[in-house]
């Protein structure tokens, strides 16, 4: 599996902030190859052209976003995602919220998105690394079927 991360921070990407979630998504996916990391401010625009290249040039088979998903009025990475996508995923989102709502009322409060560009997936995650962990926990289990199917093999449908 190919891998890219993309930190959506004002903070981080001028260098007041660590980027804790964006690495911590590739610790989490070790077996899987990163093929690109990138930080970017919460601009739409520069959001959305890094996603444009994580999915376009460097083929990744799964593109995970961190932060951006908030109340904030520079929080803009679903807006950014669906200028990108061109198939919405609403269960992704919907699943994390479900399970995050088990944990904290605030789960109400994410605006992510989840949705297809091409063989990419694209799935924005909070931008905690605690949210980060939580919400990977519920996508993990079905990405591999997942992204088998979007690349046209479905050898595991209606074997469960």
């Amino acid at each position: 599996m190919r891998i890219s991360v993309l930190t959506a921070s004002d903070r981080c990407s001028r260098g007041e902030a660590e980027d804790k979630s964006g690495p911590l998504i590739s610790e989490i996916l070790a077996d899987a190859e990163t093929v690109c990391y990138r930080c970017v401010p919460d601009d739409r625009a520069a959001i959305s052209s890094a996603l444009i290249e994580m999915c376009d040039g460097f083929h990744s088979d799964v593109v995970f976003t961190t932060g951006g998903t908030g109340f904030a009025p520079r929080d803009v990475t679903p807006e950014a995602t669906r200028d990108v996508i061109e198939r919405e995923v609403p269960g992704i989102p919907e699943a994390i919220r479900a399970e995050s709502l088990k944990i904290t009322p605030k789960a109400m409060l994410s605006r992510a998105a989840a949705g297809i560009r091409g063989k990419t997936l694209i799935v924005n995650l909070p931008g905690s690394p605690k949210a980060v962990r939580e919400s990977l926990a519920v996508v993990l289990p079905v990405l591999d079927h997942a992204l088998e199917t979007l690349s046209g093999v479905t050898l595991s449908c209606g074997k469960e």
